[in-house]
């Protein structure tokens, strides 16, 4: 259900210049539009232009219930609409012994200014990209990131099925149902292939996940719970096969969340008996639930999605981040109708510091689901909101 890339931070032009001047190593070039809006992945109505209409307000589609998923297509990106993300997440584990954590994340935004400008160079969609490899040797995040505007084959999102890519990185589907990821970042990479084991889980009432009190606030949203992984990754140059399970969400929308959310919380938990649970809570500026929703499968592929007043996220314990002095619960007791978890992570420090694509700095690690103190399932934890208050808008 994240929107991790539409945060407050630097103006656009600066985040991709800074971007640029970081991730130099990358031999492609890149023609910049000279803009001043802030960086979320939608932006103020009086300075987006529509296609062919100058001073007209860009149309961007209304998420509503009712959705047909129709895969491959719905696997693909949905353009017309604002924002849309493939994130996926899970556990490594090596000959060695070890457990590591992994994010692949691949976001498209349609910044609606200018549209109406012929010029190729013009900025109709951009793709941005983050990766992060959580190893309690190391201590803190393995962690990279991308951004490029779409087009010149420097970035894309194909609409056919998934194929998302930023210069080498990508993330792909192949016709016999495979996920490739494929991340040369910064210190580390990321050799993957993801099967699905599983039917996609839709999400909320079919398919249609409100993010709010407002019907208009929601996405289009599903989930592939118990993906099969193996691959290798690199460390430092050292190398070592892994296997694993992860999850990946896809979400799409236009409007994702009210004037009064700050942020939200979600987890997204493989369980060892092959059921799957999905959860999250949008928080106020008072920190309490604003909106909240679940959806469980058991093992027998049963579906129930569960009401706010089922959903109860309850903090265990804080981890402050050195860098930041972002306080984050990092331990919780979940409990989403009869279903009763604790989450304790793998690491306290997963905190990832994106501000060079987003301008966002989240807390988004692997965590252990515990039943009553015994081991039942893995799965990841995203916390945002808790640095500064997002902007969606």
């Amino acid at each position: 259900m994240r929107d991790r890339s539409a945060m407050p931070g630097a103006r656009l032009v600066r985040v991709l210049l800074a971007a640029r001047s970081a991730l130099a190593r990358r031999a492609t070039l890149v023609v910049l539009v000279t803009l001043s809006v802030p960086v979320t992945l939608s932006v103020p109505a009086a300075l987006s232009r529509s296609p062919g209409t100058p001073g007209a307000p860009p149309t961007f589609p209304a998420v509503t219930p009712g959705h047909t998923f129709v895969f491959p297509r719905d696997a693909g990106s949905h353009p017309e609409f604002r924002t849309e993300w493939w994130y996926v997440t899970g556990w490594l584990d090596t000959a060695g012994h070890e457990s590591l954590g992994f994010q692949v994340t691949f976001f498209r935004t349609r910044p609606g200014i200018a549209e109406e400008n012929p010029s190729a160079f013009t900025a109709r969609q951009l793709i941005i990209a983050h990766a992060a490899l959580s190893d309690p040797r190391r201590g803190h995040l393995w962690q990279d990131q991308r951004i490029e505007r779409a087009g010149f084959g420097l970035a894309d999102a194909a609409p056919e099925d998934t194929r998302v890519w930023v210069g080498d990185w990508r993330l792909e589907r192949s016709p016999t149902d495979l996920y490739r990821a494929d991340i040369e970042a910064d210190g580390f990479t990321l050799r993957l292939t993801l099967k699905p084991t599983q039917a996609p889980l839709l999400e909320g009432d079919a398919g249609f996940s409100r993010k709010g009190p407002a019907p208009q606030a929601a996405s289009n949203y599903y989930s592939l719970p118990h993906l099969t992984v193996a691959g290798t990754i690199t460390r430092a140059g050292v190398s070592a096969a892994v296997s694993g399970e992860a999850w990946l969400d896809h979400e799409w929308s236009s409007e994702y969340l009210d004037a009064q959310a700050v942020g939200w919380d979600w987890t997204g938990l493989n369980l060892q008996d092959g059921s799957a649970l999905m959860a999250f809570r949008i928080r106020d500026p008072a920190g309490r639930a604003r909106w909240a929703g679940a959806t469980f499968r058991d093992a027998a592929g049963r579906v129930t999605s569960y009401p706010m007043a089922e959903i109860h996220f309850d903090a265990r314990r804080t981890w402050r981040s050195p860098r930041t002095g972002i306080r984050y619960p990092v331990s919780f007791e979940l409990r989403v109708g009869a279903h009763a978890f604790t989450l304790e992570p793998l690491l306290p420090d997963q905190e990832n510091d994106t501000r060079l694509s987003t301008g966002a700095i989240y807390w988004e690690g692997a965590v252990r689901a515990l039943a009553q103190g015994r081991p039942v399932g893995r799965g990841y934890l995203e916390l945002t909101g808790y640095g500064e208050r997002l902007r969606l808008r």
